[in-house]
């Protein structure tokens, strides 16, 4: 038994769910986001929220149970709160700062990296080693916190580089005389 799957979404205030077979709708303040689940697990309305069982007690409808279960409830949260995902910078020379609404990166190259934010991502860079990345899709923001992390990422001697602000770097002892 999934023990994630077993509970349901609870209704949060301001944000309308909707189940139309397969497709979950949530409605709030920041937007609007759909998710369409596997054929696996059926979705249903209920008091206490959206619920998401399994249609039998195959290995693959179970496995399926608790991940649909966690996608209704991030577009539920996504589209009344909102995913955050912080970056930190560190090394002598690196800093980021915006140009409008790109961010413009100095990492120790021969040129400066502009990064583009998609749609429905906000970047945000309060000081020069920090950056913000929010949105409403929680794997859309991820993904763009990597794609940022990418271009330069920690190395383990000195620790230089972009690393997500929670992340611990493992550091590597120098070369011996």
């Amino acid at each position: 038994m999934s023990r994630i799957g077993k509970q349901p979404v609870a209704p949060v205030s301001g944000v309308t769910v909707t189940v139309d077979g397969q497709t979950v709708t949530a409605k709030g303040s920041k937007g609007e986001l759909s998710v369409v689940l596997v054929d696996l697990v059926k979705p249903e309305m209920t008091e206490e929220g959206v619920l998401v069982t399994p249609v039998d007690e195959s290995r693959e409808a179970r496995a399926a149970w608790g991940m649909s279960r966690t996608l209704v409830h991030n577009i539920v949260v996504g589209v009344s709160t909102g995913f955050e995902r912080k970056l930190a910078i560190s090394g002598v020379g690196y800093r980021a700062q915006m140009q409008g609404s790109d961010l413009k990166l100095s990492l120790g190259f021969s040129h400066e990296v502009i990064f583009k934010a998609p749609d429905g991502i906000t970047l945000a860079s309060p000081t020069q080693t920090e950056i913000i990345v929010t949105g409403i899709d929680k794997q859309q923001v991820g993904q763009v916190a990597a794609n940022i992390r990418e271009f330069r990422p920690p190395e383990p001697y000195k620790g230089k580089g972009v690393r997500y602000a929670d992340e611990v770097i493992v550091r590597k002892e120098g070369k011996k005389k």
